[in-house]
């Protein structure tokens, strides 16, 4: 008896319906075991604290999505976060995607919302939303920041559910909406999340592409009607939700943008079915095959990740499944969130990470020797057995110690709040996770999880993790986090890192490109070592952090070589001599 009712615990652990009729089989990556313990090289991690400065600095907003008990899907899924200079007074100012209430919720269940906007003083914050424009409401997921019309001001693009919107940087701390006057409208059924400006065709001017994730309306979320064993209804997957087209508009250059998805190729349908194929949530653009062109590599949640090469004639190629990017190592799909790609090894191989749901750990596919083709190395790289657990949504690369080498972030939580009843290794709320890269150790290979002892326990506080960045708000050159979470407040953790690293930031301006140099490589050499930074803040889930770049320059006596490589294709050598260490340094483009 005793044997029947363990197996029959176990059941029900792992029992979930996503529809009435219909329950799938639960998901999990198969794991391989570590090449070596990760414990060699722990006597080398540096001890860099994160505090959270949240109140101290000011911020107090707070996240609504919305919810009433009816368990709808995009309750779950926002809001994005961005760090961006709106006002050009050289600090990182924040703001903040929110919900809304439904417009069939009763009066006397709403709740007043609407995005904001908070001015960086000297690192400290003041709300200045209203007034400002963007005091709006509706059920937002992510934004993306560009001077689309190169006037020297950062403008905003907000994504969301049957709703998205363009606001122009009119200066003086005010927004105008041009949704309509620049032709980026939706359709009541379309659902934007991640969002990106950046210059495909390299004309000098920044053009847009938005992920949409699934067909949804609330019809629809209750015929799927998901469930959980022991609970009833919840949140859920979206396996049995219809695809969708995510989209690329064109920028005119007279403030109008062209929908040019389906001529671009970048429209994906399932080959079985005709129907539209796209499950989207995170956007990286990159040039993955170096070819000086700007590409796309899409996340996709729960059907098979796009790379879309860049034609260099206005047109994309999906190679996807040829790169290598389109599934895991077993050729599974994957519950795929936020992404970021970075140059994080000596052999200057690219590095792209995906947050993935629970139980699938995170992926980081890595380029390979001589091929355009890549490997998910998480397992090998010493990310993949720690982040099994953690249902991963923001993923970025950035130094946060200051000695050279990129190390990697995600923000974490569940979906579902009661999913520990049912699976007790999982919890709503869940810590974040810091990778520590290991190659300017005696290691010298790897990263390694970061514990409280070397990160602080502010750093790991659990919280239901979505959107999150990185900038020096308080202006001493190491990089801050925020990190924005379902129904509550965000997380502000300074960096007090104290390890004596010295460092350089760059500010780029674009003459022939784009005005904010988007898309633009900066590389360093100090001695043998070589860094490379995009100037791309596109970056995890949702989310937008801050333009200009930062290198760790450790205990490095000197700087030996910088070149910057424009979006224009122009390569540009930058005097030693010229650069001030300690220091934000600005480079404009040749103009020949």
């Amino acid at each position: 008896m005793g044997i029947l009712l363990a197996l029959s615990a176990i059941v029900a652990v792992i029992v979930i319906a996503s529809r009435r009729s219909n329950s799938p089989a639960t998901r999990m990556t198969p794991l391989a075991a570590p090449r070596e313990a990760a414990s060699d090289a722990v006597s080398d991690l540096p001890v860099v604290r994160f505090e959270d400065v949240t109140r101290a600095v000011n911020i107090n907003f707070q996240h609504y999505n919305g919810a009433v008990g009816e368990k709808l899907l995009p309750e779950t899924m926002g809001g994005g976060v961005a760090f961006f200079d709106f006002d050009g007074d050289g600090d990182a100012d924040l703001f903040f995607v929110n919900g809304a209430a439904w417009p069939w919720t009763p009066a006397e269940q709403r709740q007043p919302s609407h995005h904001a906007l908070f001015r960086n003083d000297a690192g400290r914050f003041m709300d200045v939303t209203e007034g400002s424009g963007l005091d709006v409401s509706f059920q937002g997921m992510g934004v993306a920041c560009g001077d689309y019309d190169n006037d020297g001001r950062m403008d905003l693009f907000i994504t969301g559910v049957g709703e998205q919107r363009l606001f122009h940087n009119e200066g003086d701390g005010r927004f105008r909406d041009v949704t309509a006057l620049a032709g980026v409208m939706v359709e009541s059924s379309d659902w934007g999340t991640g969002a990106s400006f950046f210059d495909y065709d390299r004309d000098g001017r920044l053009d847009l592409f938005i992920c949409h994730y699934v067909q949804w309306s609330r019809d629809i979320d209750f015929e799927v009607d998901y469930r959980l064993a022991g609970i009833g209804r919840a949140y859920g997957p979206p396996m049995n939700f219809p695809g969708s087209f995510s989209r690329l508009y064109h920028n005119q250059g007279d403030g109008r943008f062209a929908d040019v998805s389906a001529r671009a190729g970048i429209q994906v349908r399932n080959k079985a079915t005709g129907q539209p194929m796209a499950k989207s949530l995170g956007v990286a653009p990159v040039d993955f095959n170096n070819d000086g062109w700007i590409d796309l590599i899409v996340a996709n949640d729960t059907v098979q990740n796009f790379v879309f090469s860049n034609r260099w004639d206005g047109t994309f190629a999906e190679v996807g499944v040829e790169s290598g990017l389109a599934f895991d190592t077993f050729g599974s799909t994957r519950g795929a969130m936020g992404i970021d790609a970075g140059r994080f090894a000596e052999d200057e191989s690219l590095g792209v990470s995906i947050g993935n749901f629970a139980n699938e750990m995170l992926a980081l596919y890595v380029t390979q020797p001589d091929a355009l083709i890549f490997a998910d190395e998480a397992i090998a790289q010493g990310v993949g057995a720690a982040s099994r657990l953690s249902l991963s949504f923001g993923v970025f690369f950035f130094d946060y110690d200051l000695d050279g080498w990129l190390d990697l972030h995600t923000a974490n939580g569940h979906i579902e709040e009661s999913i520990n009843r049912v699976q007790a290794s999982q919890h709503y709320q869940q810590p974040a996770q810091l990778f520590w890269n290991a190659r300017g150790s005696r290691r010298g290979r790897g990263f390694l999880p970061v514990s409280p002892t070397h990160g602080g326990q502010d750093l790991f506080q659990p919280l239901v993790g979505r959107g999150s960045a990185y900038a020096d708000f308080d202006g001493d050159g190491d990089l801050d986090v925020i990190i924005t979470q379902i129904n509550g407040r965000p997380l502000l953790l300074r960096n007090d890192q104290q390890l004596g690293h010295s460092w350089v930031r760059f500010r780029l301006m674009g003459t022939r490109s784009n005005r904010d140099a988007v898309g633009s490589w900066v590389r360093l050499r100090t001695g043998a070592h070589t860094q490379w930074r995009q100037v791309m803040p596109t970056r995890g889930y949702l989310s937008q952090s801050e333009l200009p770049v930062t290198f760790g320059l450790g205990h490095a006596g000197r700087i030996d070589e910088v070149e910057v490589v424009w979006p224009t294709g122009v390569r540009q050598k930058v005097p030693p001599s010229e650069i001030r260490r300690n220091a934000l340094n600005e480079i404009r483009e040749p103009n020949f």
